[in-house]
């Protein structure tokens, strides 16, 4: 577990010469890495100093140092009796109920540090996914693209949503959302007979909100049936006119047709309501083309290219730009745009 702090609060002016030779001891060991024997060191002071909370934080350090969380956990516990004010204690002891499955016991001892990669995770184990989820965000603005807390808030997202969606067919069996969820079910399954139903009647039921035809279409895509999924883009499109997205869905639907001009036209509004996407520029270019206009898919391939310089749709826009000079007869600039696809390529 990353973060772990491991503090010496042993005063040793507070101990009696006996237990100073043992704590003296016991660090020794610790160099010398005879761990059990400087636990054992550790322990003695402990025992001789029984109500010196130093003694008993360095005998849980001791031992979480040696891997045996469990075991360290009532020498913290005893250490914060006897001094509720020792952060490194209740940092260590947060730990160790942590790593010793007790996440739920864990949660106030890391709140008090706002350790909040642990607590986070602690959280999750604990059931309180929400809460995880709040503090694995903010763990992650301090360390981007940890893995480990990548995972964690990703199973937590999962899992609360699974209890979201429980909870919706628990309480409404048969909402229209429910269907929805059961038709992505299905579609997860690949049961798509079982999938279309299930969209079919969460659209009939509320055949104005938006997101599931989309979720319809894409079920239709998968099993070929283009001029189906047009027909969902479409409704979707007239539904949300400012929802670019399911502009640019509805063009391609018609370009896979061979429908150009009416492909061009979902484009161009896709473009107008949502400018500057790469995919949309890179179909809108590859549309005017095929319709006989090549000075706006010229035009549409170099916007592109002015935003997105490296990625394969850039590769694409390059080959689509030395094909229209191929053809214009400007041999000079087509060999030009074919070395940058080719470079492109050779990239990635």
């Amino acid at each position: 577990m990353h973060g772990i702090l491991f503090i010496l609060l042993l005063a040793f002016q507070n101990l009696t010469p006996e237990a100073l030779k043992h704590a003296e001891a016991g660090m020794e060991l610790q160099k010398q890495g005879k761990q059990g024997e400087a636990i054992a060191e550790f322990r003695k002071v402990a025992e001789l100093m029984p109500d010196l909370a130093a003694a008993h934080v360095n005998l849980g350090q001791a031992i979480m140092q040696g891997g045996d969380f469990n075991g360290a956990i009532p020498p913290l516990k005893r250490a914060l009796e006897l001094n509720p004010d020792l952060p490194g204690a209740h940092q260590m002891l947060g730990y160790s109920l942590l790593a010793a499955g007790y996440a739920a016991e864990a949660i106030p001892h890391l709140e008090k540090i706002q350790a909040v990669d642990a607590l986070g995770v602690a959280q999750l184990k604990a059931g309180r996914y929400a809460d995880a989820i709040g503090n694995l965000q903010a763990a992650l603005t301090k360390r981007p693209g940890d893995p480990d807390l990548l995972y964690y808030l990703g199973r937590a997202s999962g899992l609360l949503s699974r209890d979201t969606f429980e909870e919706l067919k628990k309480t409404q069996p048969d909402s229209a959302r429910t269907h929805q969820i059961l038709g992505e079910t299905y579609a997860i399954m690949h049961n798509a007979v079982g999938a279309e139903k299930e969209f079919g009647e969460a659209i009939r039921q509320r055949p104005t909100t938006p997101g599931i035809r989309l979720e319809l279409a894409e079920l239709y895509i998968s099993a070929g049936k283009w001029d189906l999924a047009e027909e969902q883009f479409r409704i979707e499109s007239e539904l949300q006119p400012g929802d670019g997205e399911a502009a640019y869905l509805l063009g391609n639907a018609r370009l896979q047709q061979g429908k150009i001009k009416e492909a061009r036209r979902a484009l161009v509004h896709a473009n107008a309501v949502a400018p500057g996407v790469p995919d949309t520029l890179y179909l809108l270019g590859k549309v005017a083309g095929l319709d006989d206009d090549a000075a706006a898919a010229e035009k549409t391939w170099r916007d592109l290219l002015a935003l997105d310089k490296d990625s394969s749709l850039a590769a694409q826009a390059h080959f689509g730009l030395a094909n229209l000079y191929r053809q214009k007869g400007n041999a000079a600039q087509a060999d030009a745009e074919l070395k940058e696809f080719q470079r492109l390529q050779k990239a990635k």
